[in-house]
């Protein structure tokens, strides 16, 4: 597992173009930011259609949604080949690219043990394309696609569990992190970079666009995120080594993440107490299996 740092043993170095294409308060970038200051300039990054994408000096290559755990494990495959064992293959995915369109290349790879690390920053939506909802869209949330209307209140359904679809595949490392804390972040990618075989790591990248919040408070709602539980902080190796990363002694209510965003002003009472009390649930079951070292199947 990783081992926690400090501030002061964040990299300097800056991997990343400034501005690039991001928007104002774009979690994504930040993401890019922190998780490429880890990996250094030895670094083949793919991308796939997403935004961000014109975000690193690290050279680039790409192909489209379906195609983005094919070419990953290509460019693998061929530094293996000539030899170059200090280049890595780095993925920079969106959700739509690791939930939905690419999950079967990308699940392709990890059940052949791909040497790959797959980073997705997950802003919950495809929001290069106007905000349509992924499976990586929460309950309720209000996108293009799911609106809010006299018959209908949003997504209907929960946020596909992606992290722990891909621990069941028995890869080596899956981890979630949060641009709110950085240190995190940081320190899972340093570990993750080193190790041999399907790595991943699915970074919640708040997008003040698409969650309708003010851009100055990107790190405030990844923060909330983390300590409400809604997004928890976790590793899980060879599919069943389980730590939780972030154990407050109380979660704060789920209100304090979901109203600061317009995506969810709709939400009801009773569908705040839903959410909180499978918020709560799951928490349990991820303590519990904190407790034992793995996972509860």
């Amino acid at each position: 597992m990783s081992e926690r740092i400090t501030r002061a043993q964040i990299p300097l170095s800056e991997m990343t173009i400034t501005p690039g294409s991001a928007c104002q308060g774009c979690g994504a970038a930040l993401a890019a930011r922190l998780a490429f200051k880890a990996l250094g300039p030895n670094v083949i990054r793919h991308g796939i259609p997403c935004c961000p994408d014109s975000v690193t000096k690290t050279p680039r290559t790409g192909t489209v949604f379906e195609g983005g755990g094919a070419l990953l494990t290509g460019t693998s495959r061929g530094l293996k080949a000539i030899g170059r064992d200090d280049v890595k293959a780095v993925a920079f995915y969106g959700d739509g690219g690791t939930y939905d369109i690419g999950f079967q290349g990308l699940s392709a790879a990890a059940e052949r043990n791909e040497d790959v690390l797959v980073l997705t920053k997950d802003n919950e939506a495809y929001m290069n394309t106007g905000n349509q909802r992924s499976s990586a869209t929460p309950k309720y949330s209000m996108t293009s696609t799911t609106p809010v209307g006299p018959k209908s209140r949003g997504k209907p359904r929960h946020k596909k569990n992606v992290p722990f679809i891909f621990a069941a595949h028995y890869v080596p490392y899956v981890a979630t992190a949060s641009v709110g804390f950085p240190e995190d972040l940081i320190a899972k990618v340093t570990y993750a970079k080193d190790l041999k075989g399907f790595r991943m790591i699915i970074i919640q990248a708040p997008c003040p666009v698409g969650w309708r919040y003010d851009p100055a408070k990107t790190i405030e709602v990844a923060r909330s995120g983390v300590q409400t539980g809604l997004w928890p902080l976790y590793e899980i190796e060879d599919g069943q080594n389980f730590k939780l990363n972030y154990k407050p002694k109380e979660l704060k209510p789920v209100s304090e993440y979901l109203s600061p965003q317009r995506r969810f002003r709709h939400m009801t009472e009773d569908e705040t107490a839903e959410i909180q009390e499978d918020t709560t649930t799951k928490w349990d079951t991820l303590t519990r299996a904190d407790e034992l070292g793995r996972l509860i199947i």
